[in-house]
């Protein structure tokens, strides 16, 4: 396992969500229907915002991006969960470790920016209506998802390099269903307070920075709604805002509450029930909150079935 100071790259085990054998089968069965449930809401609403043309704006766009994340961000933690519930096996490679937490991060910071984004397109929309068209034209839209997903994709890189050539060399037994950087540091064999340091700082600035600016975009939202004369405008901005507020809280609070607690006050159960919520309870509830609470995507779902009928 290990040769000196120094840790040997060979597989590690996870230990799952729950560590009780006669409900694996339970557990399994409730996973794979939550999964299925998700990918296919947000396969259905990448697809209608694509079909219909009503729905090419930059909001559906910002909105068909989040649904291609959270689509991918499910696929990279749940399958193995799952197969792990009824494997008597639960060990995953060094590299495929690796690889899991790097595609993890990526796409759980991409999401954290997005949804700050989204906030921004929200604010322009409302308060600026104006300059709107300007303000979220197709080019700024496009720029701003290449920023997130290359800070992003460079911030990752850079953690997992790092964490994944410390000194693995107490155990192999992740106490987690799938691998995440702060899940790995009770594995490493030396202090690693310094390196909390700095996801501490990366956790503030993708985390921390977007949800103050969507907390900030909503007091200015908020405020130029109810100065609104009109009850149906009140009722179409609250609604919208309601519904990514809603879900940007669920998404920021729990990512927070991992990212930027040090080692010392993690509990390792706690910490793996709060990821519960932004691995498959956050991508699960996106596009129903997005659609069944939006009257545009409602209408939008009629007419695509309309004509395919």
């Amino acid at each position: 396992m290990k040769t000196g100071n120094q840790s040997v790259k060979t597989d590690f085990i996870l230990l799952g969500l729950f560590q009780y054998g006669p409900v694996d089968t339970v557990l399994f069965v409730v996973i794979a229907i939550l999964f299925s449930v998700a990918l296919m809401g947000n396969i259905i609403l990448i697809l209608l915002i694509q079909l219909d043309t009503r729905l090419h704006t930059p909001m559906y766009f910002l909105l068909s991006q989040l649904s291609f994340i959270d689509m991918m961000y499910i696929s990279t933690t749940v399958p193995k969960m799952a197969t792990n519930f009824l494997s008597n096996s639960k060990t995953i490679t060094f590299l495929g470790c690796e690889i899991q937490a790097f595609v993890f991060s990526v796409l759980g910071g991409t999401e954290a920016l997005l949804l700050g984004v989204m906030s921004y397109d929200r604010y322009a929309a409302i308060c600026h209506p104006l300059r709107y068209p300007v303000l979220m034209s197709k080019k700024i839209c496009w720029f701003m998802i290449t920023c997130a997903w290359t800070s992003c994709s460079i911030n990752s890189l850079i953690h997992t390099l790092y964490a994944f050539q410390l000194p693995f060399c107490r155990s192999r037994l992740i106490n987690h269903f799938f691998c995440e950087v702060p899940s790995m540091l009770p594995l490493v064999c030396q202090d690693t307070s310094q390196y909390e340091h700095t996801i501490l700082l990366s956790g503030l600035i993708i985390l921390l920075l977007p949800f103050m600016a969507i907390l900030a975009s909503y007091a200015c939202v908020l405020t130029v709604v109810f100065q609104m004369s009109s009850g149906k405008g009140q009722t179409k901005a609250v609604s919208t805002c309601s519904s990514h507020l809603t879900v940007a809280s669920l998404f920021y609070v729990t990512t927070l509450s991992t990212y930027t607690r040090p080692h010392s006050l993690h509990s390792l159960e706690e910490d793996k029930i709060v990821a519960v919520f932004y691995t498959i309870i956050t991508p699960l509830l996106n596009p129903f909150i997005y659609s069944l609470r939006n009257k545009e995507v409602i209408r939008a779902l009629r007419r695509v079935c309309v004509q395919k009928i």
